[in-house]
């Protein structure tokens, strides 16, 4: 709550005042409450702050600690979907499929409402913005080069799967679905259903599910923070995969993997044509840069 005009203020003085001879501790409680919510900052602006003074612009050093990062997450795991201007849609919507069950997903025709994409800052070091899903509705498996990502659920049920690469790089240049593409091995890192509220997510650029896809299981939001973001010209380029099963160009003398043939995939690099999005109006707190 803060008082938006002077004379507001000196209403809200005058009642107090009269209060005072019965209790002058309440003037003074109520003034310090007063200054403490003229002086605290919104939690949009303790995360941008955070996000500023310890992403350096792409390519300098030095890297964000792991104690910088924790905080990051800490203050994400604090935001609700108020603090962004979001308000929890319903349960679910008569436009989405409704919850066919997460090894269903993949064979459901999607047509659900287009995602809403909201931006709320964008800097050479980090981006800020909210990705509003509704049932049903999907980002494809793509991936974040060279790039550290945090996703909050604000609100809803989200089923994400991710995968890494595996390293050093095992490509095959396949012959089978895909035509002639060539196709490299991941691993995968995640299989699960998020359902907020829950802690946040973190990818690296190496290692907790870079290539990641998100189908949302009801209406959902996520809060993403990119560091550093998409750019095409410093060599970020959003590229989009379809993943095949491993036993799909492993037969014979393919790879040897550690742990069970479920844990791979064959990524092969494609073009979405389900992806459906719009941009949207941020309606949170606003910034001070």
């Amino acid at each position: 709550m803060v008082f938006g005009s002077f004379p507001k203020f000196q209403h809200l003085l005058s009642n107090k005042t009269k209060l005072l001879v019965q209790n002058k501790d309440m003037v003074f409680a109520s003034f310090g409450r007063y200054f403490s919510m003229r002086n605290q900052n919104s939690k949009v602006q303790d995360l941008y702050d955070h996000c500023n003074n310890v992403f350096s612009p792409s390519g300098i050093p030095p890297p964000p600690s792991s104690q910088d990062l924790h905080k990051l997450s800490s203050i994400l795991d604090t935001i609700k979907p108020a603090d962004v201007g979001l308000k929890e849609e319903a349960a679910d919507d008569d436009r989405g499929l409704g919850f066919f069950g997460v090894n269903q997903l993949n064979r459901v025709a999607r047509w659900a409402k287009p995602i809403t994409c909201v931006g709320i800052h964008e800097s050479e070091s980090f981006s800020i913005g909210i990705f509003c899903f509704p049932t049903s509705s999907t980002i494809p498996l793509h991936d974040h080069p060279g790039m550290t990502v945090f996703s909050k659920l604000l609100y809803g049920s989200l089923h994400v799967k991710a995968y890494d690469w595996v390293e050093p790089p095992c490509i095959v240049e396949s012959k089978g679905p895909g035509g002639h593409a060539p196709v490299r091995l991941a691993k995968l890192a995640v299989d699960r259903v998020l359902n907020a509220p829950c802690e946040t997510s973190v990818l690296y650029p190496k290692h907790g599910g870079n290539l990641h896809c998100f189908t949302a299981i009801t209406p959902c939001a996520v809060l993403d923070v990119l560091a550093p973001p998409y750019n095409v010209y410093e060599g970020r380029k959003c590229t989009y995969y379809h993943d095949y099963p491993f036993s799909t160009f492993s037969a014979g003398n393919g790879p040897i993997c550690v742990g069970e043939e479920d844990e791979y995939a064959w990524l092969a690099e494609t073009e979405p044509s389900d992806l459906y999005m719009n941009s949207g109006v941020y309606a949170g707190p606003s910034i001070k840069l």
